[in-house]
């Protein structure tokens, strides 16, 4: 059915899969999609397994299902952990969007790692055509992020981007319209949900969710030590076994934040020290760019420009300027950089 669904765009569509959301851009009409990348699955005796739920739908039964019920991220770290979820998300997200069956598969744009082995970008090519595309294009982040926010990697200029996802981050050099340098690190949001699940069970002897944590972050979660706020965590007290609701300052998460902040202020000196010279002296006046669901949090940006000692941006939407980048370079018809 995604094939079919998929046919009434001729313009293209382009997807970025990440570990948290998926978001997806339609040539022409912007992005219309933003959601979480996640896939309720209902198991029986026989093992036979049944899609109840996608994206929001499935997000809230996450820690409420029963045993039967698994609730899946079919993507981790940026990397697809689960083709046959991955593809009947897919279906089901498209068909539920538009409601109708068509019978030509579109040209379907994704983004995906930098330094992406064959056998991966295979795995990638052929999900997507299972789902109905016909074709599909292959785009590496660092460059679709780029791409995204408008910057100009084909000229002869230095520029950095940061991309802070939930399950991983990236540091990327452009210049040339080619990637100079690149890092992944294994920090990002998921990260600091976790570190924040620690803090609160060893300091309070509160143990909450992962969705609490996420939210507590969002609320009040920053990166700066004179900006404060106050929310609520609700979980089970261990001493007791009781439900407790815990009163949240900005500085209970503080360390958990810090700790994203420094690994990627370090990377990012660590990147310059490996580029040749002039490239540095690019990045120190062209500065870093942000990109990511994770961009939003507050003091992020001042807090890294603090750590580095250069300018740093965060573009309007820096969630969708990946995705946004694919659907550019699916319109302009450029290759994928990856051959596969």
């Amino acid at each position: 059915m995604f094939n079919s669904v998929l046919g009434a765009i001729s313009a293209g569509v382009a997807i970025d899969l990440g570990t948290a959301n998926t978001r997806v851009h339609v040539v022409g009409r912007g992005v219309i999609i933003d959601t979480p990348t996640v896939v309720a699955i209902h198991e029986d005796r026989s093992g036979r397994r049944r899609v109840l739920a996608t994206g929001r739908d499935a997000a809230l039964m996450a820690g409420r299902a029963p045993a039967d019920v698994r609730v899946v991220r079919p993507v981790c770290e940026g990397t697809i952990v689960d083709f046959e979820v991955l593809e009947a998300f897919l279906r089901l997200l498209m068909v539920h969007i538009h409601r109708r069956r068509l019978w030509v598969g579109p040209r379907v744009a994704v983004a995906v790692p930098h330094m992406l082995s064959d056998m991966e970008g295979r795995g990638v090519r052929e999900t997507f055509e299972a789902a109905g595309a016909r074709e599909v294009m292959l785009v590496e982040r660092p460059l679709a992020a780029a791409v995204g926010v408008g910057l100009p990697i084909d000229d002869a200029c230095g520029h950095m981007v940061i991309d802070v996802g939930a399950g991983h981050s990236s540091v990327s050099v452009l210049s040339l319209g080619e990637i100079v340098d690149w890092r992944q690190l294994s920090i990002g949001g998921d990260s600091v949900d976790a570190a924040i699940i620690g803090r609160l069970q060893e300091q309070h002897g509160l143990l909450i969710s992962r969705t609490g944590a996420e939210a507590a972050r969002v609320a009040v979660g920053t990166a700066m030590p004179d900006e404060r706020g106050q929310t609520w965590a609700r979980g089970r007290h261990l001493p007791t076994g009781w439900p407790r609701a815990l009163s949240v300052e900005s500085h209970d998460l503080r360390g958990p934040i810090l700790d994203l902040v420094r690994g990627l202020a370090h990377a990012a000196l660590e990147s310059l020290e490996r580029v040749p010279p002039d490239l540095a002296a690019d990045i120190a006046e062209t500065g870093i760019v942000l990109a990511g669901g994770m961009a939003h949090m507050q003091g992020l940006e001042a807090a890294l420009g603090e750590m580095t000692g250069l300018p740093v941006v965060v573009p309007e939407a820096p969630a969708h300027v990946v995705v946004n980048g694919c659907a550019a370079r699916l319109h302009s018809g450029r290759p994928s950089r990856i051959a596969i």
